[in-house]
């Protein structure tokens, strides 16, 4: 028979973020690290930078032994919820623009000098293609 494990919110697991009570979210599951900070290897300040949050890119990049990583079976509390978003859904609103000759007329004002150096080299490339005939 399957077993059930508790499911955690980022909510929830962002408001275990002390010293006394102190959990990590690494690939999806929560740990309790609370009772290990002061055995860590790489020391206490460093699950505290973590703590409550999403550890998961720290701990690979550290570089954990397997060892470390049956270690945390012990620390293990639950699974995060991934079916609660905790962004909300944002609503689409058509944002007030400025109207087209508007717009245009600000572009031209701005880059003023390509059409007028496209007019000026029309004119000299006219003026030598006609003095070669």
């Amino acid at each position: 028979m399957p077993t059930l494990t508790k499911l955690v919110t980022m909510e929830e697991a962002a408001e275990h973020n002390t010293k006394d009570d102190c959990w990590v979210v690494i690939d999806g599951k929560v740990y309790d690290v609370s009772s290990y900070l002061d055995e860590h290897p790489g020391g206490d300040d460093v699950l505290l930078g973590v703590t409550g949050q999403d550890a998961t890119d720290e701990f690979e990049d550290a570089g954990h032994s397997k060892s470390a990583r049956e270690l945390m079976e012990k620390f293990f509390i639950g699974e995060l919820d991934t079916t609660s978003s905790s962004i909300p859904e944002l609503e689409i609103v058509k944002k007030a623009g400025k109207d087209i000759p508007q717009k245009f007329m600000e572009v031209t004002k701005q880059y003023w000098f390509v059409p007028v150096a496209v007019v000026g080299m029309s004119v000299v490339v006219g003026f030598l293609y006609t003095r070669k005939k």
